[in-house]
């Protein structure tokens, strides 16, 4: 699977053990950034990762964080992306199998590397069914997305159900 990875200078050292993990399970990974732990600020990272899965460039993302949450608000701020934080498999799994999230977000303070691969792995070993009961959830949201923001760069539910 082509997946795209970030991190915030926080979440470097998580990022690149996963970069290292994902591509020992043989996926083929790009680096987003940064690449240092010096400072750098995390919506960059972010915006650049949701702009790579809404032109189809990448299949899934996981951008990593201190909290994990600051590069799910930027990430979510590109139409049709749905990015998710989360701290387990459980949420890992439900990212996908309930809300369609094409990006999931660790944060590096709030979990350690071993549970960090874990939820990764729980989350790209699942696909959303479009046939599910929460595909009409996610299509009220995409909806109501194109309502209010217009279809402009809307990432098609087609191609969010071919990734496995």
């Amino acid at each position: 699977m082509k997946i795209a990875l970030g991190s915030d200078h926080n979440g470097y050292r998580m990022k690149e053990e996963l970069k290292a993990f994902l591509i020992e399970k043989g996926h083929e990974v790009t680096d987003y950034g940064c690449h240092s732990e010096e400072a750098v600020d995390y919506p960059g990272v972010a915006f650049a990762i949701a702009e790579a899965i809404s032109q189809g460039k990448q299949e899934r993302g996981i951008i990593v964080c201190g909290t994990g949450l600051g590069v799910a608000i930027a990430a979510n701020k590109y139409p049709g992306i749905r990015a998710a934080t989360v701290h387990d498999t459980y949420t890992a799994e439900r990212a996908q199998l309930s809300n369609n999230a094409q990006i999931i977000t660790l944060g590096a303070q709030v979990i350690g590397i071993e549970s960090a691969k874990k939820a990764v792995e729980a989350y790209l070993n699942v696909t959303f069914d479009p046939a599910s009961r929460s595909a009409s959830k996610v299509r009220q949201i995409t909806d109501r997305e194109k309502e209010l923001f217009g279809s402009g760069k809307m990432v098609e539910e087609s191609s969010r159900s071919a990734c496995s």
